[in-house]
């Protein structure tokens, strides 16, 4: 097991990592009946695209010495409805140092070979932006 969730009332989770205890609080977003005073479960399959993206260039980064410590990214989400899902995911990528063309490419083809973005449905769209210096 890797994690175990529990429903405290009044439509908020609390995930806990067994391996480390750590917690994340889920709230229903506002237009779903919640009072959105955390990140949804939507917005964390959002998050976790971004981190996953991020976590897969820096396994390539620091395979070929490429400096990327303080790279950030940030998310838009857009829901559909009928069915209600997530529809599209923006994601702009923001580079702290300059990379050159060369390991520019190396980066953005591991980011679209991340793990997550791999398991998303395929009607999901999938924007990444990236922006160097």
């Amino acid at each position: 097991m890797i994690s175990k969730v529990v429903y405290k009332g009044d439509l908020r989770t609390e995930a806990t990592h067994l391996a480390s205890g750590k917690t994340i609080i889920t709230d229903a977003p506002v237009d779903n009946e919640g009072k959105g005073e955390a990140f949804s479960p939507t917005d964390l399959v959002a998050t976790a695209l971004a981190s996953c993206i991020i976590t897969v260039m820096g396994i390539v980064a620091r395979r070929n010495d490429i400096e990327m410590d303080e790279t950030t990214a940030e998310i838009e989400k857009i829901m559909s409805v009928n069915p209600r899902r997530i529809g599209e995911v923006k994601i702009k990528i923001y580079f702290s140092k300059r990379i050159s063309e060369k390991d520019r490419k190396k980066l953005e083809h591991a980011a679209h070979a991340c793990p997550v973005g791999k398991s998303l449905h395929q009607d999901l769209k999938e924007e990444v932006e990236f922006i160097y210096p």
